[in-house]
């Protein structure tokens, strides 16, 4: 699933595209559970002739600004992507939405496992309202930080997972910054000391960042993998320290790292630099 990273990505592809500006001329739907709330055929008459006036990232939301306050919001889930194509480009079979902009180009939905939705609302509120801080505003204090792990007894690992306690965080980053922050994915979060809480709070943007600056993380080749808007793959692989490198030496230690599970979650550490 694309995390932060990712999906900021994609909207900075969009709007490079020249997506702000340009108006939807008319939208095809050909998996109609992929639209959330209202039915495809509203979806599609609702958003017709409405001109994207802005295009941002809201947790692993993309969020487009639609004139006279409507907004469409869409989360890729597991295995969607976006394509830029011209209109006349065949469509292929996993390519369920279709939105048709004055710009002579299409914006493409293409989703293998059709898990991805889009909302059309004009009151984000209901979707976006829960979420928690994002890990790169200033709003993401330690202050913040502490009171979610404090206040909750949890396991760290699904709390972090949890959008209402920071939002983007999916199970990349939350290995990697775990990783970084030498902290065991399963310690109950209010035991964390204090100077864990720093070490937590400085881990997260840091491995955030690197992802964003590599573009996202591509895993392998495969459809369901993650690529940019521009077709691109995520450099960020190479950065990894313990996600997907089971049995290959610690960066710090060399020591191998271990795949354990935790929240029904496969979950990579250092078992001799993150104790329990």
């Amino acid at each position: 699933m694309p995390e932060l990273p990712e999906v900021q990505t994609v909207v900075n592809d969009l709007r490079a595209a020249g997506l702000v500006g340009a108006t939807i001329t008319h939208a095809r739907v050909f998996w109609p559970r992929s639209i959330q709330g209202i039915s495809s055929g509203k979806f599609c008459r609702q958003i017709k002739k409405k001109t994207i006036t802005n295009i941002w990232r809201r947790a692993k939301y993309i969020v487009f600004d639609l004139c006279r306050g409507d907004r469409l919001l869409i989360h890729l889930r597991m295995t969607g992507r976006l394509h830029l194509v011209t209109p006349d480009t065949p469509r292929s079979k996993h390519e369920h939405i279709i939105l048709t902009l004055g710009n002579c180009t299409d914006l493409r939905l293409h989703d293998t496992r059709k898990f991805g939705r889009l909302y059309l609302v004009d009151d984000t509120e209901k979707i976006l309202g829960d979420l928690g801080p994002e890990p790169l505003e200033p709003s993401f204090t330690l202050q913040t930080l502490s009171e979610c792990l404090r206040q909750r007894k949890r396991q760290l690992k699904p709390l972090l997972l949890d959008q209402t306690c920071i939002a983007g965080l999916g199970n990349i980053y939350v290995d990697e910054a775990l990783w970084e922050a030498k902290i065991h994915p399963a310690r109950i979060s209010s035991s964390l000391t204090l100077p864990e809480i720093r070490a937590l709070h400085r881990s997260i943007p840091i491995v955030l960042k690197r992802g964003l600056h590599n573009l996202g993380t591509t895993l392998g080749t495969g459809t369901s993998n993650f690529y940019s808007v521009a077709q691109r793959k995520g450099r960020n692989r190479d950065q990894l320290n313990v996600f997907r490198r089971t049995g290959l030496p610690c960066p710090r230690c060399r020591k191998p790292v271990k795949r354990i599970i935790i929240g029904q979650r496969s979950t990579h550490i250092c078992a001799s630099c993150q104790k329990q």
